[in-house]
């Protein structure tokens, strides 16, 4: 992999995690707020396992394939 691939790849990744740890905030203060929407808070979990499925994916890209 070229290594301009590699830090469009980092960069990408620390962008998802920036918003994963942002969706966690939201989802932990909407969570104990008294008026709590459960259909937003459902959108927002699962927004939040969409991005880290796509991180998981962008960091195997950036782990070289060891044969076995």
């Amino acid at each position: 992999m070229y290594t301009a691939d590699v830090e469009t790849l980092k960069q990408k990744i620390n962008q998802l995690q920036t918003e994963h740890r942002d969706l966690d905030d939201v989802i932990s203060r909407l969570s104990q707020s008294s008026a709590q929407d459960q259909i937003q808070l459902q959108r927002l979990k699962k927004r939040k396992l969409y991005l880290k499925d796509q991180i998981t994916i962008l960091e195997r890209q950036l782990t070289p394939d060891i044969p076995a």
